[in-house]
């Protein structure tokens, strides 16, 4: 189940690397590393003209959530849950992969990263090139039946929407939902489970653009530590798990992915 927790703040003492070593750095851990995960959050796609969450200019400024994004309100109040959903898809048509999806990609391409996992809905990791991506809390290319759970191209939800119509499953009547994880829903098991295996399981886990204050995808992390990853996040603001990162690099996504990609690159086998 979705659940938040306010990030910790660095202690004074803390300074987050903010340099051309930091970037040798993690470079020099990925291509050392024989299992390399990326986990993923919002971060990543604001670049790309996609709000985050808990900003000023986040999708939750002045909605509660629960209104809106959760399965209470998909059966209490569906037309202000379709609503947010129809914003959100519109957002998303207009979006396109930015630096950050395509650096990851390339990243993958080079052998220094051998699994995404994205705590995002919009799919742009896959168009960007990624090829192995854990998607943790569903997507906006499916519709799901509420009734039967048959999956179903979102398009057969947002048409009907469009035209002012609720959307029904063709096999047996229920509404369609988009095929994300609303507030009140367990994470699909699947997906969670290969993403737990794998950050329990890597030699480098580099966190981009993710508050880490979901949980339970945010406690992955400490479990990568734990194991004796080497844990790397790369955010603007600070996480609660800042403390435990072998570097951590304050900047915007694209910007500090290209320049790691390219030093990637550019290092000898």
């Amino acid at each position: 189940m979705l659940t938040r927790r306010a990030p910790r703040a660095r202690s004074a003492g803390e300074r987050p690397v903010e340099s051309p070593a930091a970037v040798r750095r993690i470079a020099a851990l990925l291509r050392r590393g024989t299992f390399n995960v990326v986990l993923t959050g919002a971060g990543v796609s604001t670049e790309s003209g996609l709000p985050d969450f808990r900003s000023n200019a986040g999708l939750w400024r002045g909605i509660d959530p629960a209104r809106v994004a959760s399965l209470s309100a998909f059966h209490r109040d569906p037309q202000a849950f379709y609503a947010f959903y129809q914003t959100r898809l519109a957002a998303l048509a207009g979006a396109a992969p930015n630096a950050a999806h395509r650096a990851i990609a390339g990243l993958e391409a080079l052998g220094a990263v051998h699994l995404v996992v994205t705590q995002n809905v919009d799919g742009l990791h896959q168009r960007a090139g990624s090829r192995d991506v854990v998607e943790v809390h569903g997507n906006l290319r499916e519709a799901r039946c509420a009734g039967c759970g048959s999956l179903r191209p979102i398009a057969e939800m947002a048409g009907p929407l469009r035209s002012g119509t609720l959307p029904r499953c063709a096999a047996c009547g229920g509404l369609l939902r988009p095929n994300v994880v609303l507030f009140e829903e367990l994470l699909p098991a699947a997906a969670y489970d290969r993403a737990a295996s794998a950050c329990g399981t890597c030699r480098v886990l580099l966190v981009v653009g993710s508050s880490l204050a979901v949980y339970p995808v945010a406690g992955l992390p400490a479990l990568a530590a734990r194991r004796g990853a080497s844990l790397v996040i790369v955010n603007r603001e600070p996480t609660p798990l800042d403390g435990q990162a072998e570097v951590v690099v304050r900047d915007d996504a694209g910007a500090a992915l290209s320049r790691i990609a390219d030093e990637v690159a550019s290092e000898p086998n």
